[in-house]
């Protein structure tokens, strides 16, 4: 009797294994590739044959004349491979010191103006590519002093940049620092 049980649960293991761990991963593998193929693929951008990056993944942007992402705690930086938070606590100290550096850096930047959140903290996976719109145009006047612009028409890039909530109530708006980037590079100056 307890031999039958033993064969019983051997074999449900085995079925649950093959099911759960080989044909239900392909299936929702092949739905994705059907259904959201570029998704899947990464939803890579390719200029001129090569790959500059991906709207899903964010990057990191140093220069005065760019548009500056969240900050990433995966890696070295946008690591795709480290993907994660830092698991500080709020009260540790080294994330306070790098919050308080981050403000204080911005803040330097553009005078008086209270910096947004979304420029000083951390996602949850370090790689997010969005920031809200506040914070594209708290940097506007910085990207249009690097470029020498004027300041309406780096904001009105921004505007056509903003993404609304997905479906119409998930979220928040956002902007993505890449594809921004990228279009202010196409601008003449």
């Amino acid at each position: 009797m307890l031999r039958n049980e033993f064969k019983i649960a051997i074999r449900f293991t085995l079925l649950t294994a093959v099911v759960l761990g080989i044909l239900y991963p392909l299936a929702v593998t092949g739905i994705g590739h059907l259904a959201f193929r570029h998704q899947a693929e990464g939803d890579l951008i390719v200029v001129n044959g090569q790959v500059t990056g991906s709207r899903l993944i964010g990057q990191n942007f140093t220069g005065d004349q760019y548009f500056h992402g969240r900050p990433s705690a995966a890696g070295n930086g946008y690591d795709a491979t480290s993907s994660g938070p830092s698991n500080y606590a709020a009260s540790n100290q080294k994330l306070i010191s790098r919050i308080d550096g981050d403000v204080a850096h911005y803040a330097a930047e553009n005078g008086s103006q209270p910096v947004p959140i979304d420029l000083v903290t951390a996602s949850g996976s370090g790689l997010d590519p969005d920031i809200s719109p506040a914070a594209a145009m708290f940097q506007a006047g910085r990207v249009a002093n690097a470029r020498h612009l004027p300041v309406t028409t780096v904001r009105a890039l921004i505007e056509r940049h903003v993404q609304g909530r997905q479906f119409g109530f998930l979220g928040e708006e956002r902007v993505n620092v890449l594809l921004l980037n990228m279009d202010l590079d196409r601008i003449p100056q």
